[in-house]
Protein backbone atom coordinates (compact mmCIF):
# COMPACT_ATOMS: atom_id res chain seq x y z
CA UNK A 1 0.00 0.00 0.00
CA UNK A 2 1.35 3.65 -0.84
CA UNK A 3 -0.39 5.92 1.38
CA UNK A 4 -1.98 5.94 4.80
CA UNK A 5 -3.73 9.08 6.11
CA UNK A 6 -4.13 9.01 9.87
CA UNK A 7 -6.90 11.25 11.67
CA UNK A 8 -6.97 11.56 15.07
CA UNK A 9 -10.08 12.87 16.29
CA UNK A 10 -11.72 14.69 19.23
CA UNK A 11 -15.40 15.54 19.56
CA UNK A 12 -15.41 17.59 16.37
CA UNK A 13 -18.30 14.74 14.28
CA UNK A 14 -18.82 17.67 11.69
CA UNK A 15 -15.58 18.63 10.99
CA UNK A 16 -14.44 15.27 10.95
CA UNK A 17 -17.00 13.75 8.40
CA UNK A 18 -16.30 17.27 6.01
CA UNK A 19 -12.55 15.98 6.30
CA UNK A 20 -13.51 12.54 5.63
CA UNK A 21 -15.38 12.95 2.19
CA UNK A 22 -12.27 15.45 1.09
CA UNK A 23 -9.59 12.60 2.01
CA UNK A 24 -12.00 9.98 0.55
CA UNK A 25 -12.00 11.82 -2.70
CA UNK A 26 -8.12 12.80 -2.82
CA UNK A 27 -7.46 9.03 -2.43
CA UNK A 28 -9.83 7.58 -5.32
CA UNK A 29 -7.36 6.61 -7.45
CA UNK A 30 -4.53 5.69 -4.96
CA UNK A 31 -3.58 2.60 -3.12
CA UNK A 32 -4.81 4.18 -0.12
CA UNK A 33 -6.14 3.82 3.72
CA UNK A 34 -7.87 5.66 5.90
CA UNK A 35 -7.29 5.37 9.84
CA UNK A 36 -8.94 7.36 12.42
CA UNK A 37 -8.00 7.05 16.13
CA UNK A 38 -10.66 8.34 18.56
CA UNK A 39 -9.60 9.66 21.82
CA UNK A 40 -12.85 9.10 23.43
CA UNK A 41 -15.38 11.58 22.00
CA UNK A 42 -18.91 12.34 23.83
CA UNK A 43 -20.26 13.42 20.92
CA UNK A 44 -21.28 10.63 17.83
CA UNK A 45 -18.20 10.86 16.31
CA UNK A 46 -17.78 6.88 16.30
CA UNK A 47 -21.37 6.43 15.33
CA UNK A 48 -20.89 9.02 12.27
CA UNK A 49 -17.89 6.75 10.99
CA UNK A 50 -19.29 3.69 10.95
CA UNK A 51 -22.32 4.86 8.95
CA UNK A 52 -20.98 6.85 6.61
CA UNK A 53 -17.19 6.02 6.30
CA UNK A 54 -17.52 1.85 6.52
CA UNK A 55 -14.04 1.84 4.84
CA UNK A 56 -12.49 3.77 7.30
CA UNK A 57 -10.58 2.05 10.14
CA UNK A 58 -11.34 3.51 13.15
CA UNK A 59 -9.94 2.27 16.33
CA UNK A 60 -11.86 3.63 19.39
CA UNK A 61 -9.53 4.76 22.15
CA UNK A 62 -11.45 4.39 25.83
CA UNK A 63 -9.16 7.42 26.82
CA UNK A 64 -8.17 10.74 26.25
CA UNK A 65 -4.65 10.41 26.38
CA UNK A 66 -3.18 13.66 23.67
CA UNK A 67 -2.50 13.86 20.23
CA UNK A 68 1.15 11.91 20.26
CA UNK A 69 -0.26 8.60 21.82
CA UNK A 70 -2.96 8.78 19.26
CA UNK A 71 -1.21 9.48 16.45
CA UNK A 72 1.29 6.53 17.52
CA UNK A 73 -1.64 4.14 17.93
CA UNK A 74 -2.93 4.86 14.49
CA UNK A 75 0.59 4.68 12.84
CA UNK A 76 0.82 1.45 14.94
CA UNK A 77 -1.83 -0.36 12.20
CA UNK A 78 -1.14 1.98 9.04
CA UNK A 79 -0.03 -0.31 6.01
CA UNK A 80 1.56 2.50 4.01
CA UNK A 81 4.72 3.15 3.01
CA UNK A 82 3.96 6.65 3.06
CA UNK A 83 2.04 8.30 6.17
CA UNK A 84 -0.01 11.34 6.04
CA UNK A 85 -0.51 12.85 9.96
CA UNK A 86 -3.95 14.58 9.20
CA UNK A 87 -6.16 16.97 11.99
CA UNK A 88 -9.45 16.45 11.70
CA UNK A 89 -10.73 20.23 10.91
CA UNK A 90 -8.81 20.04 7.50
CA UNK A 91 -10.14 19.71 4.24
CA UNK A 92 -7.73 18.74 1.86
CA UNK A 93 -7.66 18.96 -2.29
CA UNK A 94 -8.59 16.45 -4.61
CA UNK A 95 -4.55 15.95 -5.77
CA UNK A 96 -3.18 16.96 -2.52
CA UNK A 97 -2.09 13.47 -2.09
CA UNK A 98 -1.38 12.61 -5.25
CA UNK A 99 0.72 15.56 -6.06
CA UNK A 100 2.97 15.08 -3.13
CA UNK A 101 3.76 11.72 -3.28
CA UNK A 102 5.15 12.25 -6.62
CA UNK A 103 6.91 15.10 -5.16
CA UNK A 104 8.08 12.87 -2.45
CA UNK A 105 8.92 9.82 -5.02
CA UNK A 106 11.61 12.14 -6.52
CA UNK A 107 13.22 13.33 -3.38
CA UNK A 108 16.09 11.62 -1.88
CA UNK A 109 17.06 11.96 2.18
CA UNK A 110 13.58 12.99 2.66
CA UNK A 111 12.06 13.91 5.67
CA UNK A 112 8.82 15.34 6.50
CA UNK A 113 6.68 17.04 4.05
CA UNK A 114 4.23 20.20 4.57
CA UNK A 115 1.89 21.96 2.44
CA UNK A 116 0.14 25.34 1.97
CA UNK A 117 -2.19 25.52 4.99
CA UNK A 118 -5.17 28.38 4.69
CA UNK A 119 -7.98 29.82 7.55
CA UNK A 120 -11.49 29.02 6.96
CA UNK A 121 -11.35 32.76 5.28
CA UNK A 122 -8.09 31.94 2.87
CA UNK A 123 -5.79 33.65 5.15
CA UNK A 124 -2.37 31.72 5.17
CA UNK A 125 -1.29 30.30 8.41
CA UNK A 126 2.59 30.83 9.28
CA UNK A 127 2.76 27.91 10.80
CA UNK A 128 2.89 26.31 7.74
CA UNK A 129 6.48 26.10 7.56
CA UNK A 130 8.63 27.63 10.74
CA UNK A 131 12.25 27.48 11.57
CA UNK A 132 13.75 25.53 14.19
CA UNK A 133 12.83 27.66 17.44
CA UNK A 134 15.83 28.14 19.31
CA UNK A 135 15.94 30.18 22.39
CA UNK A 136 16.16 33.73 21.47
CA UNK A 137 13.91 33.01 18.55
CA UNK A 138 10.59 31.27 20.65
CA UNK A 139 11.33 33.82 23.25
CA UNK A 140 11.14 36.79 20.73
CA UNK A 141 7.89 34.85 19.58
CA UNK A 142 6.57 34.65 23.25
CA UNK A 143 7.12 38.04 23.67
CA UNK A 144 5.25 39.22 20.39
CA UNK A 145 7.97 39.45 17.66
CA UNK A 146 7.05 36.30 15.78
CA UNK A 147 9.05 36.86 12.34
CA UNK A 148 12.23 34.78 12.90
CA UNK A 149 9.95 31.91 13.97
CA UNK A 150 7.89 31.02 11.11
CA UNK A 151 10.18 30.52 7.80
CA UNK A 152 9.76 33.81 6.05
CA UNK A 153 12.83 32.85 3.85
CA UNK A 154 10.49 30.63 1.77
CA UNK A 155 7.49 32.16 -0.47
CA UNK A 156 3.96 30.78 0.64
CA UNK A 157 3.57 29.29 -2.91
CA UNK A 158 7.28 28.10 -3.18
CA UNK A 159 8.87 24.85 -2.79
CA UNK A 160 12.13 24.68 -0.70
CA UNK A 161 13.90 23.20 2.29
CA UNK A 162 12.05 24.06 5.60
CA UNK A 163 12.75 22.77 9.19
CA UNK A 164 9.64 22.62 10.98
CA UNK A 165 5.89 21.61 10.47
CA UNK A 166 2.50 21.76 12.11
CA UNK A 167 1.23 18.66 13.33
CA UNK A 168 -1.82 19.38 11.42
CA UNK A 169 -0.47 17.91 8.21
CA UNK A 170 2.67 15.56 8.24
CA UNK A 171 3.32 14.06 5.62
CA UNK A 172 6.34 11.34 5.35
CA UNK A 173 7.82 7.47 4.79
CA UNK A 174 6.19 5.41 7.39
CA UNK A 175 10.11 3.83 8.49
CA UNK A 176 11.35 7.36 9.09
CA UNK A 177 8.53 7.91 11.32
CA UNK A 178 9.05 4.88 13.34
CA UNK A 179 12.71 5.55 12.85
CA UNK A 180 13.07 8.70 15.20
CA UNK A 181 10.21 6.84 17.37
CA UNK A 182 7.41 8.82 16.10
CA UNK A 183 5.68 11.62 18.52
CA UNK A 184 6.97 11.66 21.81
CA UNK A 185 4.36 10.72 24.33
CA UNK A 186 5.87 12.98 26.99
CA UNK A 187 3.87 15.57 24.88
CA UNK A 188 -0.14 15.55 25.78
CA UNK A 189 -0.72 18.17 23.19
CA UNK A 190 1.50 20.88 21.23
CA UNK A 191 5.39 20.63 20.89
CA UNK A 192 5.47 17.39 19.78
CA UNK A 193 5.06 18.50 15.78
CA UNK A 194 8.18 20.54 16.46
CA UNK A 195 9.91 17.78 18.22
CA UNK A 196 9.57 15.18 15.86
CA UNK A 197 10.09 18.04 13.12
CA UNK A 198 13.41 18.32 14.76
CA UNK A 199 14.51 14.17 15.73
CA UNK A 200 14.08 14.13 11.63
CA UNK A 201 16.42 16.56 10.77
CA UNK A 202 19.06 15.79 13.33
CA UNK A 203 18.82 12.37 12.18
CA UNK A 204 20.32 13.77 9.22
CA UNK A 205 17.06 14.08 6.56
CA UNK A 206 16.15 16.96 4.94
CA UNK A 207 12.21 18.44 5.62
CA UNK A 208 10.88 20.25 2.50
CA UNK A 209 7.85 22.38 2.26
CA UNK A 210 5.69 22.59 -0.90
CA UNK A 211 3.37 25.36 -1.81
CA UNK A 212 1.86 23.75 -4.66
CA UNK A 213 -0.99 22.48 -2.86
CA UNK A 214 -3.39 24.11 -0.24
CA UNK A 215 -5.48 22.82 2.16
CA UNK A 216 -7.81 24.07 4.65
CA UNK A 217 -7.25 23.72 8.25
CA UNK A 218 -9.80 25.51 10.56
CA UNK A 219 -7.56 25.35 13.57
CA UNK A 220 -10.02 26.58 16.32
CA UNK A 221 -11.33 23.02 16.67
CA UNK A 222 -8.42 21.73 17.49
CA UNK A 223 -6.28 24.62 19.14
CA UNK A 224 -9.09 26.97 20.84
CA UNK A 225 -7.32 29.51 22.46
CA UNK A 226 -8.02 29.19 26.04
CA UNK A 227 -6.26 29.25 29.31
CA UNK A 228 -5.85 25.26 28.71
CA UNK A 229 -4.06 25.83 25.30
CA UNK A 230 -1.96 28.58 27.34
CA UNK A 231 -0.69 25.91 29.54
CA UNK A 232 0.05 23.36 27.68
CA UNK A 233 1.78 25.48 24.83
CA UNK A 234 3.83 27.02 26.98
CA UNK A 235 4.67 23.76 29.19
CA UNK A 236 5.27 22.05 25.94
CA UNK A 237 7.77 24.77 25.16
CA UNK A 238 9.84 23.80 28.47
CA UNK A 239 9.58 19.87 27.40
CA UNK A 240 11.36 20.46 24.15
CA UNK A 241 14.08 22.82 26.09
CA UNK A 242 14.64 20.41 28.18
CA UNK A 243 14.70 17.47 25.97
CA UNK A 244 16.69 19.64 23.07
CA UNK A 245 18.59 23.01 24.26
CA UNK A 246 19.84 22.07 28.02
CA UNK A 247 22.46 24.28 28.85
CA UNK A 248 22.84 25.33 31.79
CA UNK A 249 21.42 27.16 35.12
CA UNK A 250 21.21 30.37 33.62
CA UNK A 251 19.92 29.06 30.22
CA UNK A 252 17.67 27.32 31.55
CA UNK A 253 16.19 29.89 33.93
CA UNK A 254 15.89 32.72 30.58
CA UNK A 255 13.76 29.96 29.28
CA UNK A 256 11.68 29.65 31.83
CA UNK A 257 11.16 33.40 32.62
CA UNK A 258 10.60 33.31 28.86
CA UNK A 259 7.58 31.25 28.78
CA UNK A 260 6.26 32.28 32.04
CA UNK A 261 6.22 35.83 31.46
CA UNK A 262 4.77 34.96 27.68
CA UNK A 263 2.12 33.26 29.80
CA UNK A 264 1.02 35.67 32.04
CA UNK A 265 0.71 38.34 29.57
CA UNK A 266 -1.30 36.11 27.22
CA UNK A 267 -4.62 37.67 26.41
CA UNK A 268 -8.23 35.93 25.27
CA UNK A 269 -9.25 36.15 21.98
CA UNK A 270 -12.61 38.18 21.10
CA UNK A 271 -15.02 36.22 18.59
CA UNK A 272 -15.18 38.28 15.32
CA UNK A 273 -18.88 39.83 14.42
CA UNK A 274 -19.25 38.63 11.10
CA UNK A 275 -22.23 40.54 9.28
CA UNK A 276 -23.99 38.47 6.93
CA UNK A 277 -26.65 40.45 4.62
CA UNK A 278 -27.23 37.78 1.81
CA UNK A 279 -26.06 34.06 0.91
CA UNK A 280 -25.16 33.31 -1.96
CA UNK A 281 -25.18 29.03 -2.40
CA UNK A 282 -22.86 27.80 -5.38
CA UNK A 283 -24.50 24.97 -6.66
CA UNK A 284 -25.97 22.61 -9.61
CA UNK A 285 -28.72 21.54 -7.11
CA UNK A 286 -32.28 22.44 -5.42
CA UNK A 287 -31.36 24.36 -2.62
CA UNK A 288 -35.01 25.21 -1.72
CA UNK A 289 -34.59 22.97 1.74
CA UNK A 290 -32.28 26.13 2.91
CA UNK A 291 -34.81 28.57 2.99
CA UNK A 292 -36.09 27.01 6.63
CA UNK A 293 -32.69 27.73 8.18
CA UNK A 294 -30.92 30.75 6.83
CA UNK A 295 -33.77 33.10 7.03
CA UNK A 296 -32.22 35.47 5.21
CA UNK A 297 -32.11 36.47 1.21
CA UNK A 298 -30.40 33.65 -0.43
CA UNK A 299 -30.08 33.00 -4.54
CA UNK A 300 -28.36 29.41 -5.75
CA UNK A 301 -25.96 30.11 -8.55
CA UNK A 302 -23.73 27.98 -10.97
CA UNK A 303 -20.93 30.69 -11.21
CA UNK A 304 -20.52 33.27 -8.43
CA UNK A 305 -21.93 36.52 -9.87
CA UNK A 306 -20.13 40.37 -8.25
CA UNK A 307 -20.71 39.90 -4.73
CA UNK A 308 -21.39 43.07 -2.37
CA UNK A 309 -19.91 43.42 1.23
CA UNK A 310 -21.40 41.38 3.99
CA UNK A 311 -22.70 38.30 1.70
CA UNK A 312 -21.71 35.03 2.81
CA UNK A 313 -20.80 32.32 0.13
CA UNK A 314 -22.60 28.34 0.82
CA UNK A 315 -20.14 26.11 -1.44
CA UNK A 316 -22.11 22.72 -1.90
CA UNK A 317 -19.34 19.82 -1.46
CA UNK A 318 -21.84 17.69 -3.71
CA UNK A 319 -21.60 19.36 -6.50
CA UNK A 320 -18.22 21.20 -6.21
CA UNK A 321 -14.44 19.76 -6.05
CA UNK A 322 -12.66 20.52 -2.96
CA UNK A 323 -9.88 21.80 -4.98
CA UNK A 324 -12.33 23.74 -6.58
CA UNK A 325 -13.72 24.94 -2.94
CA UNK A 326 -9.91 25.91 -1.83
CA UNK A 327 -9.12 28.14 -4.66
CA UNK A 328 -12.26 30.43 -4.66
CA UNK A 329 -12.17 30.71 -0.63
CA UNK A 330 -8.38 31.48 -1.46
CA UNK A 331 -9.07 34.15 -4.31
CA UNK A 332 -12.10 35.80 -2.49
CA UNK A 333 -10.04 36.06 0.83
CA UNK A 334 -9.16 39.65 0.33
CA UNK A 335 -12.92 41.04 -0.91
CA UNK A 336 -13.90 43.03 2.53
CA UNK A 337 -17.14 41.44 3.79
CA UNK A 338 -17.61 38.26 2.29
CA UNK A 339 -17.56 35.15 4.53
CA UNK A 340 -17.46 30.98 3.36
CA UNK A 341 -19.06 28.26 4.54
CA UNK A 342 -18.96 24.74 2.94
CA UNK A 343 -22.22 22.64 2.58
CA UNK A 344 -21.64 19.05 2.88
CA UNK A 345 -21.75 16.08 0.45
CA UNK A 346 -24.72 14.76 2.71
CA UNK A 347 -26.57 18.24 3.10
CA UNK A 348 -26.97 17.40 6.71
CA UNK A 349 -24.68 20.55 7.48
CA UNK A 350 -23.05 23.28 6.92
CA UNK A 351 -19.73 24.58 8.91
CA UNK A 352 -17.01 27.34 8.64
CA UNK A 353 -14.79 29.51 10.62
CA UNK A 354 -14.18 33.00 10.43
CA UNK A 355 -11.24 33.07 12.86
CA UNK A 356 -8.63 30.52 13.21
CA UNK A 357 -8.37 31.34 17.22
CA UNK A 358 -11.90 30.55 17.98
CA UNK A 359 -14.64 27.55 17.42
CA UNK A 360 -16.76 27.88 13.76
CA UNK A 361 -19.85 27.46 12.94
CA UNK A 362 -22.28 24.27 12.34
CA UNK A 363 -25.50 24.88 11.58
CA UNK A 364 -27.28 21.71 11.32
CA UNK A 365 -29.63 21.10 8.16
CA UNK A 366 -32.94 19.43 7.90
CA UNK A 367 -33.76 18.27 4.57
CA UNK A 368 -35.46 15.92 2.30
Amino acid sequence: MKLSVVILNYNVRYFLELCLNSVEAAIADLDAEIIVVDNNSEDDSCQMVKTHFPNVNLIEHKNNDGFSKGNNLGVKQAKGEYICILNPDTVVAEDTFSMLLQFADSQSNLGIVGCRLIDGTGHFLPESKRNIPKPVIALKKLLGNPYDYYANQINEFEIGEVPIFVGAFMFMKQSLYNEVGGFDEDYFMYGEDVDISYKVLTAGYTNYYNGNTSIIHYKGESTLKDVNYAKRFYGAMQIFYKKHFKKNWLFNMMVWLGIKGAYLMRTEPKKPHVRVDRYVVLSSRNCEFLKAILNKPFEVVTELPDLKAHTEIIFDAKTMTYKGIIELIDNYKTQKGISFKILSENHNFILGSNSSKNRGEVILVKNN
